[in-house]
This record gives C-alpha cells, sequence and structure tokens, in this order.
C-alpha cells in the first residue's frame, strides 16, 4: 500500500509540474544519484569499526557534491527551468529513496524469527 502511495504521488506530481518537466526530472535523478552513493558509502561493511564514523561523512560529502555539481550542470545547461519544482521534486524523491533504501537495509538484516 505504502508503494502504491508513493507512485500516485510521484505520478501526480510529474503531471502538476508538466510545464516544468525537465526541472522535475533533473531533481529526481540528482536526488536519487546522491542519496543511493551517500548510502553505498555510509553503509559499507568494513572489519574496522573504527571507519564507520568516516565512512559516513564521506557519505555526506558525496551526496553534497553530486548535488552541487548536479545543480551547475543543470543551471548550465538551462534545464532547471524552475527552482521550486526542481527543490520540491528533490526533497521528495531524496526521502523517498532513503525510505526504499532503508526499507531493502531492513529486508536484508531481518532475522528468521522476526515479523
Amino acid at each position: 500500500m505504502k508503494w502504491l502511495f508513493i507512485a500516485i504521488l510521484s505520478v501526480l506530481a510529474a503531471i502538476a509540474s508538466a510545464e516544468h518537466f525537465h526541472s522535475f526530472l533533473l531533481g529526481s535523478s540528482i536526488a536519487v544519484v546522491a542519496v543511493s552513493s551517500a548510502y553505498w558509502l555510509s553503509f559499507r561493511c568494513t572489519r574496522f569499526p573504527e571507519l564507520a564514523l568516516m565512512l559516513l561523512f564521506l557519505g555526506v560529502i558525496a551526496k553534497m557534491v553530486i548535488t552541487i555539481i548536479g545543480v551547475l550542470w543543470g543551471v548550465s545547461s538551462q534545464w532547471m527551468t524552475s527552482p521550486a519544482v526542481f527543490g520540491l521534486s528533490y526533497l521528495f524523491f531524496s526521502l523517498v529513496t532513503t525510505y526504499f533504501w532503508f526499507c531493502h537495509r531492513s529486508k536484508l538484516l531481518r532475522t528468521p524469527g522476526s515479523f
């Protein structure tokens, strides 16, 4: 049910921002790439627990760098026609991507006896 709700909201947001569809796609794609790379870097398995905080900081820095480079690229190529649509789609898809990755991680870490 949650995935259906997320899909309906995504489609409605795309329809509502049809005039600025490039900004919507740019915001959603940058959010997905930035959050996925931050998640991949932050939650790596390491043999040294002392590196956990460093990996977390590295994930945050990677997310910021990808976002800044993506925004600069979108502005220079004139794809960002509406900063408001870009910002809202970036916010929404970063939340959805974070939710997806944490659901994925909880399914991987679930023990057979848990519900």
